[in-house]
C-alpha cells in the first residue's frame, strides 16, 4: 500500500489506514479518494497537491540487474 504527504503541513494518506472520519475505510487507494479532497490537517492542499512518500530502502523490492 502506498502513502501520499501533503507538501504543505506534512500529514499522510496512508492507503493502509484510510482516513475514516473522511469516510475513507482502510485499504481505500489513492485513485479512489476524490480529486478535490482537501488535507483533512491543514485544508490547504487539494489531492493533487500531496507527493508520493518513498518507502524506507528496507521495503523496497531488490533492484533488477
Amino acid at each position: 500500500m502506498a502513502r501520499f504527504r501533503c507538501d504543505s503541513c506534512d500529514y499522510v494518506y496512508d492507503e493502509a489506514t484510510g482516513h475514516p472520519r473522511e469516510g475513507f475505510a482502510p485499504g481505500t487507494v489513492w485513485v479512489d479518494v476524490p480529486d478535490d479532497w482537501p488535507c483533512p490537517d491543514c485544508g490547504v492542499r487539494e489531492k493533487i497537491d500531496f507527493v508520493p512518500v518513498d518507502e524506507p530502502p528496507g521495503d523496497q523490492p531488490p533492484a533488477a540487474d
